[in-house]
């Protein structure tokens, strides 16, 4: 088993890979994923002066779009749609204006709703239309698609058997069928865990509250009542991909799973801030919360 960890967009990636590969082979494609996700950032980054986003954010029309760019903003079509308008990449300024901004000042200054996505935004496979200046941000399920582009370099490279871990961020592949056991975060301690799964050639995604809060807010806002959720400390989701399993852990701070799981299949647990934990009969879970028990919805 080869084992290397790494930081980058922000967070620490720990990828463990049983490998067939030589020394020589293994180093390139180290050095292909750490290029691949260079450029993401590039692209996709709202705190880098140089990227596409940040371009969007001066001028309106139409851009370019890459190629894995239509997959990522159909599902964040599908997500603003499930969740009525509530998990939108339109929030960027308004998450700025927050204090999440690029220095990271966490200063909040007076917010405004975002724009509502038909009105301003159309996209194709080719191209991303915009009419008026506007930052975007793939916070919600960025983090997690990439996962899924470095997962699939690593199966292109031969490798079939792997972890990989983006701060929290996991896809599990595994081609005998071996299962992974992962521990669930308490996002009141970080040094505990409230229970673990099993995953089997799944992703598991959390989002909690409790990671980056500042004078009232934390990285999640309500795009309407322009407030962070108060009432949800965390959640977690796991999915046959990381992208979905990502902006799902999102979107259930705001929307009931019962109607998330009418458009995309997923188990899920949340963890409410009175430490009552709900999750789907299904989600693959071990819980030991002293106290508490585990409510099926």
């Amino acid at each position: 088993m080869r084992q290397v960890s790494f930081e980058a967009i922000g967070t620490v990636w720990n990828l463990q890979v049983l490998n067939v590969l030589d020394d020589k082979a293994w180093t390139t494609l180290l050095e292909q994923i750490q290029a691949r996700i260079t450029v993401f950032d590039r692209t996709y980054s709202r705190f880098r002066s140089d990227s596409l986003v940040s371009r969007m954010a001066t001028r309106a029309g139409k851009y370019e779009l890459p190629l894995d760019g239509y997959a990522l903003l159909h599902f964040y079509e599908q997500l603003y749609k499930a969740t009525d308008g509530k998990v939108t990449p339109l929030i960027g300024q308004t998450m700025t204006a927050a204090g999440y901004d690029a220095t990271y000042s966490f200063q909040p200054g007076k917010l405004v709703a975002p724009p509502r996505w038909e009105d301003i935004l159309s996209y194709n496979e080719q191209h991303l239309t915009l009419t008026q200046p506007t930052l975007l941000d793939f916070g919600a399920a960025g983090k997690g698609y990439l996962v899924d582009i470095v997962g699939e370099l690593l199966q292109t490279a031969g490798l079939q058997d792997f972890l990989i871990n983006a701060g929290g961020d996991i896809v599990h592949r595994s081609s005998s069928g071996q299962q992974v056991t992962v521990g669930l975060e308490n996002p009141y301690d970080t040094t505990e865990v409230i229970g673990t799964v099993q995953l089997s050639s799944q992703s598991l995604c959390a989002s909690s509250g409790s990671k980056r809060q500042w004078q009232g807010y934390h990285h999640i806002i309500d795009p309407q009542t322009l407030v962070s959720p108060d009432d949800i400390m965390a959640t977690w989701v796991i999915a046959e991909d990381t992208m979905t399993a990502d902006g799902l852990a999102t979107a259930l701070f705001f929307v009931e799973p019962a109607k998330l799981r009418q458009e995309f299949t997923f188990s899920y647990a949340v963890l409410q801030s009175d430490m009552q934990v709900h999750h789907s009969s299904d989600f693959p879970a071990e819980l030991f919360i002293e106290g508490r028990h585990a409510v099926h919805r």
